[in-house]
Protein backbone atom coordinates (compact mmCIF):
# COMPACT_ATOMS: atom_id res chain seq x y z
CA UNK A 1 0.00 0.00 0.00
CA UNK A 2 1.21 3.25 -1.22
CA UNK A 3 2.32 5.76 1.62
CA UNK A 4 -0.11 8.27 -0.61
CA UNK A 5 -3.16 5.62 0.31
CA UNK A 6 -2.15 5.39 3.86
CA UNK A 7 -2.21 9.49 4.75
CA UNK A 8 -5.51 9.30 2.89
CA UNK A 9 -6.65 6.62 4.88
CA UNK A 10 -5.29 8.24 7.91
CA UNK A 11 -6.74 11.86 7.07
CA UNK A 12 -10.04 9.94 6.66
CA UNK A 13 -9.83 8.35 10.01
CA UNK A 14 -9.16 11.19 11.65
CA UNK A 15 -11.62 13.43 9.83
CA UNK A 16 -14.16 10.35 10.95
CA UNK A 17 -13.04 10.88 14.50
CA UNK A 18 -13.88 14.14 14.78
CA UNK A 19 -16.93 14.64 12.41
CA UNK A 20 -18.68 11.45 14.05
CA UNK A 21 -19.62 12.99 17.05
CA UNK A 22 -20.58 16.09 16.07
CA UNK A 23 -22.89 14.92 13.40
CA UNK A 24 -24.64 12.70 15.78
CA UNK A 25 -24.57 15.92 18.94
CA UNK A 26 -26.69 18.04 16.29
CA UNK A 27 -28.96 15.26 14.91
CA UNK A 28 -29.34 13.88 18.53
CA UNK A 29 -30.17 18.41 19.38
CA UNK A 30 -32.11 18.66 16.39
CA UNK A 31 -34.47 14.94 16.62
CA UNK A 32 -35.16 15.63 20.51
CA UNK A 33 -36.24 19.83 20.23
CA UNK A 34 -38.37 18.37 17.03
CA UNK A 35 -39.93 15.77 19.27
CA UNK A 36 -40.32 18.34 22.16
CA UNK A 37 -42.25 20.90 19.92
CA UNK A 38 -44.49 18.43 17.94
CA UNK A 39 -45.43 15.66 20.46
CA UNK A 40 -44.22 16.99 24.38
CA UNK A 41 -46.38 20.33 23.11
CA UNK A 42 -49.12 18.34 20.80
CA UNK A 43 -52.39 20.39 21.28
CA UNK A 44 -54.73 16.95 23.16
CA UNK A 45 -51.39 15.92 24.65
CA UNK A 46 -52.28 16.57 28.61
CA UNK A 47 -49.36 18.33 30.74
CA UNK A 48 -51.06 17.46 33.79
CA UNK A 49 -50.97 13.43 35.22
CA UNK A 50 -53.80 12.02 32.56
CA UNK A 51 -57.24 11.13 33.56
CA UNK A 52 -58.36 7.76 32.10
CA UNK A 53 -61.36 6.80 30.47
CA UNK A 54 -60.78 3.25 31.90
CA UNK A 55 -58.32 1.90 34.57
CA UNK A 56 -56.87 -1.22 33.49
CA UNK A 57 -55.78 -3.27 35.99
CA UNK A 58 -51.89 -2.97 35.99
CA UNK A 59 -48.95 -5.05 37.04
CA UNK A 60 -46.10 -4.20 38.49
CA UNK A 61 -43.69 -6.67 38.73
CA UNK A 62 -39.72 -6.02 40.41
CA UNK A 63 -37.25 -8.40 39.78
CA UNK A 64 -34.75 -8.35 42.44
CA UNK A 65 -31.67 -10.04 43.39
CA UNK A 66 -29.76 -9.26 47.04
CA UNK A 67 -31.72 -6.30 47.40
CA UNK A 68 -32.11 -6.41 51.12
CA UNK A 69 -31.24 -2.82 51.61
CA UNK A 70 -33.56 -1.32 49.11
CA UNK A 71 -36.97 -3.44 48.68
CA UNK A 72 -38.58 -1.99 51.41
CA UNK A 73 -37.88 1.49 49.73
CA UNK A 74 -39.45 0.03 46.67
CA UNK A 75 -42.14 -1.71 47.43
CA UNK A 76 -43.20 1.30 50.06
CA UNK A 77 -43.16 3.79 47.33
CA UNK A 78 -45.28 1.66 44.64
CA UNK A 79 -47.61 1.12 47.65
CA UNK A 80 -48.35 4.89 47.36
CA UNK A 81 -48.68 4.90 43.68
CA UNK A 82 -51.96 7.04 42.62
CA UNK A 83 -52.94 4.47 40.07
CA UNK A 84 -56.35 3.18 41.68
CA UNK A 85 -56.25 -0.83 39.76
CA UNK A 86 -52.61 -1.57 40.88
CA UNK A 87 -51.19 -4.89 41.79
CA UNK A 88 -47.86 -5.67 42.64
CA UNK A 89 -45.42 -8.62 42.45
CA UNK A 90 -41.72 -8.76 43.45
CA UNK A 91 -39.82 -11.90 42.46
CA UNK A 92 -37.01 -12.72 44.33
CA UNK A 93 -34.60 -14.32 42.32
CA UNK A 94 -32.01 -16.82 44.30
CA UNK A 95 -31.38 -13.78 46.44
CA UNK A 96 -28.59 -15.01 49.49
CA UNK A 97 -29.03 -11.98 51.32
CA UNK A 98 -31.90 -10.66 53.64
CA UNK A 99 -34.08 -10.26 51.08
CA UNK A 100 -36.68 -13.04 51.20
CA UNK A 101 -37.20 -12.00 54.92
CA UNK A 102 -38.04 -8.22 54.00
CA UNK A 103 -39.93 -9.30 51.61
CA UNK A 104 -42.08 -11.53 54.20
CA UNK A 105 -42.47 -8.45 56.15
CA UNK A 106 -43.61 -6.41 53.00
CA UNK A 107 -46.26 -9.30 52.25
CA UNK A 108 -47.91 -9.37 55.57
CA UNK A 109 -47.72 -5.58 55.83
CA UNK A 110 -49.79 -5.31 52.82
CA UNK A 111 -52.15 -7.63 51.47
CA UNK A 112 -52.18 -6.53 47.40
CA UNK A 113 -48.24 -7.72 47.51
CA UNK A 114 -47.75 -11.03 45.66
CA UNK A 115 -44.49 -12.64 46.54
CA UNK A 116 -42.43 -14.93 44.34
CA UNK A 117 -39.22 -16.84 45.47
CA UNK A 118 -36.79 -18.39 42.65
CA UNK A 119 -34.66 -20.82 44.50
CA UNK A 120 -31.65 -20.93 42.32
CA UNK A 121 -30.77 -17.32 40.47
CA UNK A 122 -32.37 -17.57 37.25
CA UNK A 123 -31.23 -14.03 35.87
CA UNK A 124 -33.69 -10.85 35.37
CA UNK A 125 -35.35 -12.09 32.21
CA UNK A 126 -36.46 -15.22 34.06
CA UNK A 127 -37.66 -13.69 37.30
CA UNK A 128 -40.04 -11.19 34.36
CA UNK A 129 -41.12 -13.82 32.32
CA UNK A 130 -41.72 -16.11 35.71
CA UNK A 131 -44.19 -13.22 36.74
CA UNK A 132 -45.79 -12.54 33.64
CA UNK A 133 -47.08 -15.80 33.78
CA UNK A 134 -48.73 -14.96 37.02
CA UNK A 135 -50.75 -11.98 36.07
CA UNK A 136 -53.99 -11.62 34.14
CA UNK A 137 -53.01 -7.29 34.12
CA UNK A 138 -52.82 -6.49 30.00
CA UNK A 139 -50.25 -3.68 31.05
CA UNK A 140 -46.84 -4.88 32.82
CA UNK A 141 -44.98 -2.18 34.44
CA UNK A 142 -41.17 -3.19 35.26
CA UNK A 143 -39.02 -1.82 37.19
CA UNK A 144 -35.37 -2.43 39.01
CA UNK A 145 -35.83 -3.75 42.85
CA UNK A 146 -33.77 -0.48 43.71
CA UNK A 147 -35.88 2.24 42.06
CA UNK A 148 -38.50 4.58 43.18
CA UNK A 149 -40.97 4.78 40.80
CA UNK A 150 -42.98 8.31 40.65
CA UNK A 151 -46.71 8.19 42.00
CA UNK A 152 -48.43 9.39 38.63
CA UNK A 153 -45.69 7.29 36.49
CA UNK A 154 -48.21 4.62 35.79
CA UNK A 155 -50.77 7.21 34.83
CA UNK A 156 -48.41 8.76 32.33
CA UNK A 157 -47.62 5.21 30.71
CA UNK A 158 -50.79 3.54 30.85
CA UNK A 159 -52.40 6.65 28.96
CA UNK A 160 -50.58 5.35 25.20
CA UNK A 161 -51.93 2.65 25.63
CA UNK A 162 -55.39 3.33 24.23
CA UNK A 163 -53.82 3.27 20.95
CA UNK A 164 -53.77 -0.03 19.88
CA UNK A 165 -50.14 -0.53 18.30
CA UNK A 166 -48.22 0.54 21.51
CA UNK A 167 -46.55 -2.30 23.12
CA UNK A 168 -44.29 -0.43 25.02
CA UNK A 169 -43.37 2.61 27.12
CA UNK A 170 -40.35 3.63 28.51
CA UNK A 171 -40.51 5.68 31.10
CA UNK A 172 -37.38 8.53 32.31
CA UNK A 173 -35.19 7.31 34.69
CA UNK A 174 -33.67 9.92 37.34
CA UNK A 175 -30.51 9.40 39.11
CA UNK A 176 -30.43 9.79 42.83
CA UNK A 177 -26.75 9.12 43.65
CA UNK A 178 -25.15 12.56 42.87
CA UNK A 179 -22.84 12.70 45.68
CA UNK A 180 -19.48 12.24 43.82
CA UNK A 181 -18.16 13.78 40.41
CA UNK A 182 -19.42 10.67 38.37
CA UNK A 183 -22.82 10.75 39.75
CA UNK A 184 -22.95 14.80 38.83
CA UNK A 185 -22.08 13.26 35.45
CA UNK A 186 -25.00 11.28 35.03
CA UNK A 187 -27.48 13.43 36.00
CA UNK A 188 -26.12 15.53 33.02
CA UNK A 189 -25.71 12.12 31.04
CA UNK A 190 -29.34 11.18 31.59
CA UNK A 191 -30.66 14.16 30.72
CA UNK A 192 -28.20 15.17 27.51
CA UNK A 193 -27.89 11.60 25.89
CA UNK A 194 -30.76 8.78 27.27
CA UNK A 195 -33.57 11.48 27.31
CA UNK A 196 -32.10 13.34 24.30
CA UNK A 197 -31.50 10.44 22.23
CA UNK A 198 -34.66 8.29 22.94
CA UNK A 199 -36.46 12.33 21.80
CA UNK A 200 -34.51 11.80 18.98
CA UNK A 201 -34.89 8.28 17.70
CA UNK A 202 -38.75 8.32 18.40
CA UNK A 203 -38.75 11.30 15.48
CA UNK A 204 -36.97 8.58 13.32
CA UNK A 205 -38.96 6.31 14.46
CA UNK A 206 -37.88 3.59 16.40
CA UNK A 207 -35.29 3.70 19.64
CA UNK A 208 -33.12 1.61 20.35
CA UNK A 209 -34.23 -0.04 23.60
CA UNK A 210 -36.96 1.02 26.67
CA UNK A 211 -34.99 1.62 29.89
CA UNK A 212 -34.85 -1.47 31.66
CA UNK A 213 -35.55 0.36 34.84
CA UNK A 214 -38.46 1.73 33.71
CA UNK A 215 -40.75 0.53 30.88
CA UNK A 216 -44.23 -0.58 30.54
CA UNK A 217 -45.63 -3.31 28.47
CA UNK A 218 -48.55 -4.52 26.92
CA UNK A 219 -49.05 -8.32 27.86
CA UNK A 220 -50.25 -9.32 24.56
CA UNK A 221 -47.52 -7.97 22.86
CA UNK A 222 -45.01 -9.57 25.21
CA UNK A 223 -46.73 -12.98 24.32
CA UNK A 224 -46.76 -12.52 20.96
CA UNK A 225 -42.89 -11.89 20.69
CA UNK A 226 -42.57 -14.83 23.30
CA UNK A 227 -41.51 -12.65 25.90
CA UNK A 228 -37.42 -11.94 27.56
CA UNK A 229 -34.85 -13.43 26.61
CA UNK A 230 -33.08 -15.16 29.23
CA UNK A 231 -29.81 -15.26 27.31
CA UNK A 232 -29.50 -11.97 26.24
CA UNK A 233 -26.79 -9.73 28.16
CA UNK A 234 -29.32 -6.52 27.93
CA UNK A 235 -33.26 -8.31 28.06
CA UNK A 236 -33.97 -4.55 27.92
CA UNK A 237 -32.61 -4.13 24.75
CA UNK A 238 -33.44 -7.25 22.78
CA UNK A 239 -37.02 -7.23 23.81
CA UNK A 240 -37.89 -3.84 22.12
CA UNK A 241 -36.13 -4.80 19.20
CA UNK A 242 -38.01 -8.33 19.23
CA UNK A 243 -41.27 -5.88 19.66
CA UNK A 244 -40.12 -3.06 17.05
CA UNK A 245 -39.49 -5.90 14.53
CA UNK A 246 -42.80 -7.23 14.82
CA UNK A 247 -44.21 -4.09 14.19
CA UNK A 248 -44.90 -3.27 17.73
CA UNK A 249 -44.77 0.89 18.52
CA UNK A 250 -42.46 1.73 21.22
CA UNK A 251 -42.40 4.86 22.89
CA UNK A 252 -41.39 6.79 25.10
CA UNK A 253 -42.92 8.94 27.86
CA UNK A 254 -41.10 11.56 29.50
CA UNK A 255 -43.15 12.33 32.65
CA UNK A 256 -43.00 8.64 33.85
CA UNK A 257 -40.52 9.20 36.37
CA UNK A 258 -38.34 6.33 38.00
CA UNK A 259 -35.58 7.37 40.71
CA UNK A 260 -32.50 5.49 40.40
CA UNK A 261 -29.50 4.49 41.83
CA UNK A 262 -26.29 4.67 39.60
CA UNK A 263 -22.60 3.44 40.50
CA UNK A 264 -20.33 6.38 41.73
CA UNK A 265 -16.90 4.42 41.26
CA UNK A 266 -14.67 3.63 38.08
CA UNK A 267 -15.19 -0.10 38.65
CA UNK A 268 -19.04 0.29 39.05
CA UNK A 269 -19.34 2.35 36.37
CA UNK A 270 -17.09 0.21 33.86
CA UNK A 271 -18.81 -3.15 34.85
CA UNK A 272 -22.19 -1.30 33.95
CA UNK A 273 -21.16 0.23 30.63
CA UNK A 274 -19.36 -2.83 29.67
CA UNK A 275 -22.45 -5.28 30.01
CA UNK A 276 -24.63 -2.29 28.02
CA UNK A 277 -21.59 -2.21 25.43
CA UNK A 278 -21.35 -6.13 24.94
CA UNK A 279 -25.32 -6.53 25.48
CA UNK A 280 -25.98 -4.05 22.70
CA UNK A 281 -23.72 -5.67 20.06
CA UNK A 282 -25.24 -9.05 21.25
CA UNK A 283 -28.79 -7.87 19.76
CA UNK A 284 -27.66 -6.31 16.84
CA UNK A 285 -25.38 -10.13 16.02
CA UNK A 286 -28.69 -11.15 16.99
CA UNK A 287 -30.62 -9.35 14.21
CA UNK A 288 -28.17 -8.85 11.74
CA UNK A 289 -30.02 -11.08 9.03
CA UNK A 290 -33.18 -10.01 10.10
CA UNK A 291 -32.91 -6.41 9.22
CA UNK A 292 -31.99 -7.22 5.71
CA UNK A 293 -35.74 -7.46 4.63
CA UNK A 294 -37.12 -4.42 3.26
CA UNK A 295 -39.99 -4.05 5.65
CA UNK A 296 -37.89 -3.66 8.41
CA UNK A 297 -36.47 -0.88 7.14
CA UNK A 298 -37.62 1.77 10.10
CA UNK A 299 -35.05 0.00 12.03
CA UNK A 300 -32.02 0.67 9.80
CA UNK A 301 -31.31 3.91 11.80
CA UNK A 302 -30.86 2.70 14.89
CA UNK A 303 -28.66 -0.10 13.62
CA UNK A 304 -26.70 2.10 11.73
CA UNK A 305 -26.20 4.75 14.31
CA UNK A 306 -24.70 1.89 17.07
CA UNK A 307 -22.78 0.37 14.37
CA UNK A 308 -20.97 3.39 13.85
CA UNK A 309 -20.76 4.14 17.28
CA UNK A 310 -18.60 1.21 17.52
CA UNK A 311 -16.49 1.32 14.75
CA UNK A 312 -15.94 4.82 15.67
CA UNK A 313 -14.49 3.87 19.24
CA UNK A 314 -12.37 1.53 17.05
CA UNK A 315 -11.29 4.17 14.97
CA UNK A 316 -10.31 6.13 18.41
CA UNK A 317 -8.25 3.42 19.75
CA UNK A 318 -6.64 3.16 16.42
CA UNK A 319 -5.77 6.57 16.24
CA UNK A 320 -4.77 6.73 20.19
CA UNK A 321 -2.37 3.60 19.16
CA UNK A 322 -0.70 5.25 16.10
CA UNK A 323 0.16 8.47 18.40
CA UNK A 324 1.61 5.55 21.34
CA UNK A 325 4.17 3.94 18.39
CA UNK A 326 4.74 7.11 17.10
CA UNK A 327 5.03 9.89 19.84
CA UNK A 328 6.23 7.69 22.30
CA UNK A 329 7.94 5.18 21.27
CA UNK A 330 9.13 6.34 17.93
CA UNK A 331 8.29 4.16 15.85
CA UNK A 332 7.30 4.06 12.47
CA UNK A 333 3.74 4.02 11.99
CA UNK A 334 1.32 3.44 8.54
CA UNK A 335 -0.53 6.66 9.78
CA UNK A 336 1.25 9.74 11.71
CA UNK A 337 -0.91 11.18 14.53
CA UNK A 338 1.30 13.67 15.91
CA UNK A 339 -0.83 14.17 19.27
CA UNK A 340 -3.63 14.22 20.83
CA UNK A 341 -4.17 17.31 22.07
CA UNK A 342 -6.91 18.43 21.65
CA UNK A 343 -6.85 22.11 19.19
CA UNK A 344 -9.45 23.71 17.87
CA UNK A 345 -11.64 20.82 17.28
CA UNK A 346 -11.38 19.77 20.83
CA UNK A 347 -12.80 23.22 21.32
CA UNK A 348 -15.55 22.60 18.98
CA UNK A 349 -17.04 19.08 20.15
CA UNK A 350 -16.59 20.14 23.94
CA UNK A 351 -18.62 23.05 23.25
CA UNK A 352 -21.35 21.05 21.24
CA UNK A 353 -21.42 18.56 24.03
CA UNK A 354 -21.59 21.67 26.90
CA UNK A 355 -24.61 22.94 24.06
CA UNK A 356 -26.21 19.49 24.17
CA UNK A 357 -26.21 18.76 27.71
CA UNK A 358 -27.70 22.25 28.16
CA UNK A 359 -30.87 21.44 25.66
CA UNK A 360 -31.16 18.14 27.18
CA UNK A 361 -31.31 20.05 30.53
CA UNK A 362 -33.87 22.47 29.72
CA UNK A 363 -36.03 19.97 27.69
CA UNK A 364 -36.33 17.78 31.13
CA UNK A 365 -36.00 20.99 33.50
CA UNK A 366 -39.73 21.07 33.59
CA UNK A 367 -39.91 17.39 34.98
CA UNK A 368 -36.85 17.92 37.65
CA UNK A 369 -36.32 21.25 38.89
CA UNK A 370 -33.26 22.39 39.93
CA UNK A 371 -31.35 20.42 36.72
CA UNK A 372 -29.22 23.44 35.92
CA UNK A 373 -26.85 23.13 39.07
CA UNK A 374 -25.33 20.02 37.76
CA UNK A 375 -24.66 21.99 34.73
CA UNK A 376 -20.88 23.16 35.74
CA UNK A 377 -19.81 19.54 36.32
CA UNK A 378 -20.70 18.47 32.71
CA UNK A 379 -17.54 20.38 31.42
CA UNK A 380 -15.75 16.86 32.34
CA UNK A 381 -18.44 14.57 30.45
CA UNK A 382 -16.59 14.43 27.43
CA UNK A 383 -13.11 13.49 28.79
CA UNK A 384 -14.55 10.62 31.13
CA UNK A 385 -17.92 9.25 29.97
CA UNK A 386 -16.38 9.46 26.07
CA UNK A 387 -13.16 7.46 27.29
CA UNK A 388 -15.26 4.49 28.99
CA UNK A 389 -17.66 4.67 26.26
CA UNK A 390 -14.60 4.29 23.62
CA UNK A 391 -13.04 1.07 26.24
CA UNK A 392 -16.06 -0.61 27.39
CA UNK A 393 -16.89 -0.87 23.58
CA UNK A 394 -13.33 -2.08 22.66
CA UNK A 395 -13.82 -4.81 25.30
CA UNK A 396 -17.39 -5.54 24.95
CA UNK A 397 -17.49 -6.05 21.09
CA UNK A 398 -15.26 -9.40 21.37
CA UNK A 399 -17.33 -10.44 24.20
CA UNK A 400 -20.65 -10.52 22.54
CA UNK A 401 -18.89 -12.10 19.46
CA UNK A 402 -17.39 -14.84 21.42
CA UNK A 403 -20.24 -15.49 23.76
CA UNK A 404 -21.66 -19.22 24.07
CA UNK A 405 -25.09 -19.23 22.40
CA UNK A 406 -28.31 -20.00 24.83
CA UNK A 407 -25.58 -18.98 27.74
CA UNK A 408 -28.13 -17.51 30.74
CA UNK A 409 -27.58 -14.31 31.76
CA UNK A 410 -27.49 -13.87 35.55
CA UNK A 411 -27.29 -11.50 37.91
CA UNK A 412 -24.35 -9.57 39.65
CA UNK A 413 -24.62 -7.53 42.54
CA UNK A 414 -24.12 -3.81 40.61
CA UNK A 415 -22.50 -0.64 42.42
CA UNK A 416 -25.39 1.43 43.70
CA UNK A 417 -23.19 4.53 44.27
CA UNK A 418 -22.24 5.87 47.71
CA UNK A 419 -24.65 8.67 49.53
CA UNK A 420 -28.41 8.46 47.71
CA UNK A 421 -29.95 12.18 47.73
CA UNK A 422 -33.55 13.04 48.55
CA UNK A 423 -35.47 13.57 45.20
Amino acid sequence: MSNLTLVTIGEALSAFAFYYPLFMAWLWMAGGLFYWFHYERKAGRPSEPPQLDEYPTVAVIVPCHNEEANAEETVECLMASRYPNLEVIVVDDGSTDGTAGVLARLAGRHPSLRVVHLRRNQGKAAALNTAATMTRAEILVCIDGDALLDPWAVHWMVWHFKWPRVGAVTGNPRVRTRSTLIGRLQVGEFSSTIGLIKRAQRTYGRVFTVSGVVAAFRHSALHDVGYWSTDMLTEDVDVSWKLQTRHWDVRFEPNALCWILMPETLRGLWKQRLRWAAGGMQVLMKNWRPLQAWRLRRMWPVYAEYMLSAFWAYTMVGLMLMWFLGAVLGLATPIEVPTLMPKWTGVVIGTTCLLQVGIGMALDSRIEKGLFRYYFWMIWYPLAFWLISVFTTLVGVPKALFRSTGERARWKSPDRGLIPQDR
